[in-house]
């Protein structure tokens, strides 16, 4: 919806992730600020010309957060011009924002654009020759001097972060001039409906682990899809029916109904606190939450407590 005239935002704490400080998002805001598009138009004298303008026209971020509360949120707006260009092109990249905050390679992410850039046009294939390469993952020119040592340390690296993160799988061909390398082609290949159920479940899951789950070197877990769950010992569906009405506002206590969600929340919220996850279900369910009731919103509540705790890891 970056195309509407509206205001989007976020909480702080889905970008800062691990960093405790808002340092890093100052600056992303002021990139922002600094992007520039720029297309091909007509002058008032239908000359020829490039017509150039922001990607946003206005900020807000939160600069007085409560002490031990999830509260800092930022919003953005997008120029006119901006919003128009995102709903007519068919160039722009569509890109997943787990899997975008989920990569830990630098050049993983840069690669990752290049596909979700390519990804859907007839020939999903980029060809570059090794300057180019070295310009757009931003590789000092210092550094993996050899192709050998590039191909270790930066696209192999990358292939496997791409593969086990992205919704495309990361395949290249090396094309040689004489014995050296002179540009290679990487291939962007959709991933199938299985792969690409492993790909979610993969990005719900918390990130300690990634990397041994990619080398195969743990045990697959199977996470059981969330409407399949039964409900938790102590609500069976005739009660829950006639008991969860709806999900309680304000704190849970000093009620059956909030007694029982805070059970479920001690039994798969791993440690949380009962009340600091409820405040994040309510937000993200948003309005959906009022079409809830009964044996779905039992469901719902114990998937949510769940996703929870396998984002952020125990407390």
């Amino acid at each position: 919806d970056a195309w509407r005239d509206t205001r989007h935002r976020m909480r702080k704490t889905e970008i800062r992730r691990g960093h405790k400080s808002n340092e890093r998002i100052v600056d992303m805001l002021e990139e922002l600020h600094r992007t520039l598009f720029a297309e091909d138009d007509n002058s008032w004298r239908g000359k020829r010309a490039t017509k150039r303008f922001s990607l946003i026209q206005a900020s807000w971020e939160e600069v007085e957060d409560e002490a031990g509360a999830e509260t800092g949120w930022i919003e953005w707006q997008f120029t006119p011009e901006a919003r128009k260009l995102i709903q007519e092109s068919e160039t722009y990249a569509v890109m997943n924002r787990q899997a975008v905050l989920g990569f830990r390679s630098s050049y993983a992410l840069k690669l990752y654009e290049e596909g979700a850039l390519r990804l859907h046009r007839r020939q999903p294939v980029w060809r570059v020759d090794m300057v180019g390469l070295r310009a757009a993952l931003g590789i000092d020119p210092d550094k993996y001097k050899d192709f050998a040592q590039l191909r270790r340390k930066v696209l192999t690296v990358a292939k496997a972060e791409i593969d086990q993160l992205a919704h495309y799988h990361l395949e290249w061909t090396e094309v040689k001039r004489g014995r050296s390398i002179s540009e290679i082609a990487f291939h962007f290949i959709p991933k199938d409906a299985p792969a690409q159920i492993d790909t979610v479940v993969e990005l719900s899951r918390h990130s300690v682990g990634r990397t041994p789950r990619r080398e195969g070197s743990v045990e697959a877990v199977v996470l059981p899809d969330v409407d399949a769950r039964p409900l938790p010992a102590p609500v069976r569906p005739a009660a829950a029916a006639k008991l969860f009405s709806k999900f309680p506002d304000g704190r849970l206590a000093f009620s059956e109904t909030a007694d029982t969600l805070r059970q479920i929340a001690r039994e798969h919220g791993g440690g949380w606190d009962a009340d600091m996850i409820a405040n994040a279900y309510r937000v993200q369910m948003g309005e959906r939450l009022m079409g809830l009731s009964g044996a779905k919103l039992v469901r719902s509540w114990t998937g949510f407590c769940q996703g929870f705790v396998a984002r952020r890891g125990r407390p």
